[in-house]
């Protein structure tokens, strides 16, 4: 498989005042973001990380983006119920 069909992804947890829940999406950066993306997460609490196929981005994002929401809104959700949840989109 070469680097390019598949996509690393980070969920971390924002260390400003609000300890907001975020993704980033570091195969999809462009020059005009990548660095501000980058020490962004860096500075972050990381959560979790992985890899998805290309060809399963949108839903990829979606399931992803949906995990994020549930964090954000306080629910009990730890890492085996995210991989749980991602399973069918991560890749080794």
């Amino acid at each position: 498989m070469m680097y390019q069909d598949k996509i690393m992804f980070e969920i971390y947890q924002d260390n400003t005042y609000s300890k907001e829940f975020r993704v980033v999406y570091f195969s999809e950066l462009n020059d005009h973001n990548r660095d501000k993306e980058i020490d962004r997460a860096m500075l972050g609490d990381h959560y979790y990380d992985g890899f998805f196929l290309t060809l399963k981005k949108e839903r990829a994002m979606r399931d992803i983006d949906r995990v994020v929401d549930r964090l954000n809104t306080g629910n009990d959700f730890n890492l085996d119920d995210l991989k749980t949840e991602l399973s069918e989109i991560l890749i080794d």
